[in-house]
């Protein structure tokens, strides 16, 4: 990888921050590049990329939008792979000549980029090309979802998120301005990639003949795809047509297109998130029926109630099916729990009580995924319930999402549940956006 751009005089500017950390904490091998050549902490600057003495396959431009045609140009006489194009100041300010320029010379010569206006790539431990120090930058475990952005401040945020709710990422890119590289380019590679099972995209607009293209090879793919689409309102249009020149057009006929071609819809970051988690557990849809065990009467309400928000279903159970489910808990709670859905085991219960409780719903007709509320701080569960819930889980045919508080103190349990790639939220809520994403997801 060549980085163009490099200072002698400012080492916070970001073509060093972005040399530093792939020279020190990545597998990539990069060169320094600059038009006054000279020595950055004892390695060679190049004066083009041209010059450099090994064929480059990435270069990544972090200098004034006048000066990115010629280096372009550079680049291809070089015979580079490609680059990542983060300067700005092209169409987002209202240089759509000086971006047309960009275009018109890649295309003639073939030459992939992604931006300008962008981050670029986020793929350790191979290469990162986002300009924020290693100290700052939060890095998601190696996953299955693979996020692409135009916003480069959207796809940071998300990789803090991502790693808070212990979502994996395969890849993230930051595409900025799309001026030759767009969504479908990155949508096509997804869709062949072994490692990404989710595809997530926050949109700011596509064109119309963008669109058409996305679309068709969206409602074919094996794979869930995810959209969280910004310029909802006309203020939001007017923001993001500043941001990164999109178009974007009307929303409400674009949300009924995105349901038309079978791509899942986040109505915000939240649910973004839930619903990245819970696809990519659960590459699969359901009806939307739902039961609920939980240990607490209030959770279980305060879970019908947003089930009922989403569109899901809690199916009352018939007399025969509760008889069923009382038979199967420790003798102590057949007085005092309620099997009616939600199934409240409550605060008495053990871990063998939720494992015969989960195994019964996972064969249960009326009901296709399981809803499980556990309360760690109970007396009667150990750090192991999770793993034994898994497990049953993993045997069964039915999807099972879990709501744990997350804190420290808990972890075991989290772990529990992430280890067997079964979803856990950190509140009701999302929770049960994990299970409308399942809902929402149909492979046509």
């Amino acid at each position: 990888m060549a980085v163009v751009g490099i200072s002698q005089s400012n080492d916070r500017h970001p073509a060093n921050v972005i040399f530093r950390k792939n020279k020190l904490r990545h597998s990539v091998e990069v060169f320094a590049v600059s038009e006054k050549g000279g020595e950055f902490r004892g390695e060679t600057i190049y004066g083009r990329v041209s010059e450099i003495p090994k064929r480059i396959d990435l270069v990544v431009i972090v200098t004034r939008a006048e000066t990115v045609p010629e280096i372009l140009k550079d680049c291809i006489r070089a015979q580079a792979g490609g680059a990542v194009i983060v300067s700005g100041g092209f169409a987002e300010s209202g240089r759509q000549d000086l971006q047309e320029t960009l275009v018109s010379i890649a295309r003639e010569a073939n030459f992939p980029f992604i931006g300008p206006n962008c981050l670029g790539i986020f793929a350790p431990p191979w290469v990162d090309t986002l300009f924020i120090p290693s100290e700052r930058i939060v890095r998601p475990q190696p996953g299955k979802v693979a996020l692409v952005s135009q916003s480069g401040g959207i796809l940071v945020d998300h990789l803090i998120k991502f790693t808070a709710e212990g979502v994996g990422l395969s890849l993230a890119v930051s595409i900025g301005n799309k001026a030759v590289l767009n969504e479908l380019h990155l949508l096509s590679h997804f869709l062949q990639d072994p490692g990404t099972d989710v595809v997530a995209f926050y949109l700011e607009g596509l064109a119309a003949q963008e669109s058409r293209e996305f679309l068709q090879t969206a409602k074919s793919s094996p794979k869930p795809i995810v959209v969280l689409k910004a310029g909802k309102s006309a203020g939001g249009m007017r923001a993001v047509t500043s941001h990164t020149g999109s178009l974007a057009g009307d929303y409400r006929i674009f949300s009924s297109i995105l349901a038309q071609y079978g791509l899942v819809e986040a109505g915000d970051e939240s649910e973004l998130i839930s619903y990245c988690e819970a696809l990519s557990c659960y590459p699969r849809s359901i009806e939307g029926r739902v039961g609920i065990i939980t240990a607490s009467g209030g959770h279980g309400a305060l879970a019908v109630d947003a089930c009922a928000a989403q569109g899901l279903a809690v199916p009352s159970f018939s007399g025969t099916i509760q008889q069923e489910l009382r038979s199967r808990v420790a003798e102590n709670l057949r007085a005092i729990a309620s099997f009616a859905n939600p199934v409240d085991l409550t605060g008495s219960a053990m871990d063998s009580d939720f494992v015969q409780t989960a195994q019964f719903l996972g064969d249960l007709p009326e009901v296709d995924c399981i809803l499980l509320l556990l309360l760690p701080y109970l007396p009667g569960i150990s750090s192991d319930l999770a793993g034994r819930l898994s497990l049953m889980a993993l045997r069964g045919k039915k999807p099972m999402i879990a709501y744990v508080p997350h804190v420290e103190k808990y972890g075991m349990l989290i772990e529990g549940f992430q280890l067997n790639r079964i979803p856990v939220a950190p509140s009701i809520q999302e929770a049960v956006q994990m299970v409308k994403a399942l809902r929402k997801y149909r492979r046509l």
